[in-house]
């Protein structure tokens, strides 16, 4: 007996993946009108029916979240930023309270993660974490809205983004932790940092450091501002070219420990001494910020309530809930890196 043709024939015949014929037979905008015809076309010609026990199995709730991270460069082998690990602790722990079952995985902007899990049912939501820069993934985002898609995204709300964000407040914490150099007498504080619109994280931070200045008259140190992914290696760098010129500021604010690092190993290779010489302070009070020599003085984002707050807010939007953005304030960390002056 002829075996029945499946979606994977039609796929074979028309060139095309098994999720793109999935969405096609199911009248996604996410497919051309040529393409969508060729496959039905396809279809028709090998007598395929769609499976209606299938199809409405696909519809039913999966108890499942998606995790869809972001690779970041890292110096190790996890391509993960160590402050989005904190997170993703605190994220599988509200999954499991809640009843939910969490799929982690790496999407790169190129894939198609706008479309597959939906089509697919392998979550009943989407989790966004570590995608810095919306804009270049913003007709992705607006497509998961369109199609009725649920999802959260780590990262400040901005009105002109599709979806809810949750995230921190950036602006404020840049304000906070150079306020609080300024109270112990520093003058003359540079920023380490990226401050453009791609990395809009940073851009709140400088921000903030800005509105510290200015609001104590403190204007002159605006212009030293170096610019510094949020890597170790980053942050060497530029704290390097700072030293080369000759002269160097009284203290630091880097847009992240990760670069706080790599600036207190550039101070200690250039023979000067954290505090003494140059005051430096970081940002997302990742673990090891308690553990560098000396601990580094920062600004502690609550990672255990932001990935309650995702998982919980994801949970309300699959159970049809009202939901919105929500900014959490950030927290001053003090440690040794930073004395009065």
């Amino acid at each position: 007996m002829k075996e029945k043709a499946t979606s994977f024939d039609i796929a074979h015949r028309a060139g095309v993946s098994q999720s793109t014929v999935s969405r096609a037979l199911n009248n996604s905008s996410l497919v051309s009108q040529q393409t969508r015809d060729r496959i039905v076309k396809i279809a028709r010609e090998l007598n395929y029916k769609v499976d209606k026990n299938a199809s409405n199995l696909r519809k039913q709730k999966s108890n499942t979240l998606a995790l869809l991270l972001f690779e970041d460069p890292t110096t190790d082998d996890s391509l993960i930023n160590p402050f989005f690990l904190s997170m993703l602790g605190s994220i599988t722990r509200a999954c499991s309270n809640a009843g939910f079952d969490l799929l982690v995985s790496f999407q790169n902007m190129e894939d198609d993660w706008h479309a597959e899990y939906e089509d697919s049912n392998k979550a009943d939501g989407i989790i966004l974490l570590g995608y810095g820069d919306y804009r270049s993934y913003r007709s992705k985002l607006a497509r998961l809205e369109e199609q009725g898609t649920r999802f959260v995204r780590w990262g400040a709300p901005d009105k002109d983004q599709p979806g809810v964000n949750i995230g921190c407040d950036n602006y404020q914490g840049g304000m906070l932790i150079t306020k609080h150099l300024i109270d112990q007498g520093y003058t003359n504080i540079a920023f380490i940092g990226e401050c453009g619109e791609q990395a809009p994280e940073f851009k709140a931070r400088y921000e903030g450091y800005c509105e510290a200045l200015k609001a104590h008259q403190l204007s002159d140190s605006l212009n030293l501002q170096y610019d510094a992914f949020s890597t170790e290696t980053s942050g060497h760098n530029a704290m390097r070219t700072i030293l080369s010129s000759g002269t160097h500021p009284h203290a630091i604010v880097c847009a992240s420990d990760l670069i706080a690092i790599g600036v207190l190993d550039a101070i200690r290779d250039a023979g000067l001494k954290v505090p003494e010489d140059i005051a430096v302070v970081g940002y997302d009070n990742i673990p090891v910020s308690a553990y560098t020599s000396p601990g580094l003085t920062t600004v502690r984002q609550n990672t255990t309530k932001a990935g309650e707050l995702l998982v919980n807010t994801l949970i309300k939007a699959i159970n049809k809930q009202a939901i919105h953005d929500y900014l959490m304030p950030a927290e001053l960390i003090i440690r040794r890196s930073c004395g009065a002056r």
